[in-house]
């Protein structure tokens, strides 16, 4: 599988990474055994690159993460979490998380300070159980932008120059918050959730235009919206952005599938391409949950896209003319 250099650093991800997300028990719970089975799989298949919060499932994803990535060469894979949120322990009571299927075993603390980073970094290498991190992101920080611009962002940078990590940036899905991380520090990468996929063309405004500009990479991850893209023809009751889709939303979406059918391609398979072909994106970061999921995954990004399929979906309507469709080199 391929690879991309993050900003004008060394690290490098593989242009598919394993967003673990649903292992923390997104939507609905999950095992040990099918959350180290997709691990194991995504492996297996040449992915190379994984992404993890404390978020999901309240420090449940890192741990599983951990334990796969412990037994493997640490010069052969990229590793990166988050910071913005520490894990109090707490007595869950009986009560389940409010976002993850888990117990509510601790509790999530706002927190971009320095001394707050510097904890979450040493509490998320303990979960893990590895020695270091590789890509380190502010996650969240739409409602808390100015205190991580102001203090969170300098601890990552000061934990770069110290060799701690090897990438910085920010992962959020607010296209002009990011472009001001972008424009005002010497960020590496970005993650870009949900706001440059088939159905939503907003970065195309001023955030890779300035990711171009300032050599920043991205990273685009919910690149099915959570769902709507993630069938061959929306689902009943499909989700987009973790909402129930609205039927405006639906019938756009199999409008690109008569397309997608009409140049033997799926929608899964053009929602993955699509992002890839800008300059500015360095791999798609895709949630899983299971070790069939990978493998469907992993085949759908390898589907040859005809080039035709770009210019008829703009033809109809259904792609940004600014949206560029060539292969990068």
């Amino acid at each position: 599988m391929r690879t991309h250099r993050l900003g004008r650093g060394t690290v490098r991800v593989t242009e598919l990474g394993f967003g673990g997300g649903p292992l923390g028990g997104l939507f609905e719970p999950l095992d040990d055994d099918t959350a180290a089975r997709a691990l194991e799989a995504a492996w297996d298949s040449g992915i190379r690159y994984f992404d993890t919060s404390p978020h999901y499932g309240i420090g449940h994803s890192e741990r599983r993460i951990g334990e796969l990535l412990r037994g493997k060469p640490r010069a052969e894979f990229t590793l990166s979490t988050k910071v913005g949120r520490l894990l109090v322990p707490q007595d869950p009571q009986g009560r389940m998380d409010e976002s993850f299927a888990v117990p509510a075993t601790h509790r999530r603390v706002w927190d971009f300070s320095r001394d707050g980073i510097l904890r979450s970094v040493e509490d998320s290498l303990t979960r893990m159980g590895v020695d270091r991190i590789d890509v380190l992101y502010l996650h969240d920080a739409e409602e808390h932008f100015e205190a991580a611009l102001r203090d969170g962002y300098p601890a990552l940078a000061e934990l770069r120059s110290q060799g701690v990590v090897g990438a910085v940036g920010a992962g959020m899905y607010h296209p002009g918050k990011l472009t001001r991380l972008v424009r005002e520090t010497d960020a590496d990468v970005v993650m870009l959730s949900g706001r440059y996929t088939l159905l939503d063309h907003s970065a195309l405004d001023e955030l890779l235009p300035a990711c171009v500009e300032r050599g920043v990479s991205v990273l685009a991850a919910s690149i099915f919206n959570s769902g709507l893209l993630a069938t061959d023809r929306p689902a009943e009751g499909a989700r987009f952005d973790y909402a129930p889709a609205d039927p405006r939303l639906v019938e756009r979406v199999n409008r690109i599938a008569d397309v997608c059918e009409a140049h033997g391609v799926t929608v899964p398979q053009a929602a993955m391409a699509f992002p890839l072909r800008h300059p500015a994106v360095a791999g798609i970061v895709v949630g899983t949950r299971s070790a069939q999921e990978v493998r469907r995954n992993v085949a759908a990004f390898s589907a040859r896209i005809p080039p035709e399929l770009w210019s008829d979906l703009r033809e109809e309507g259904l792609l940004d003319e600014r949206a560029p469709v060539n292969p990068v080199p």
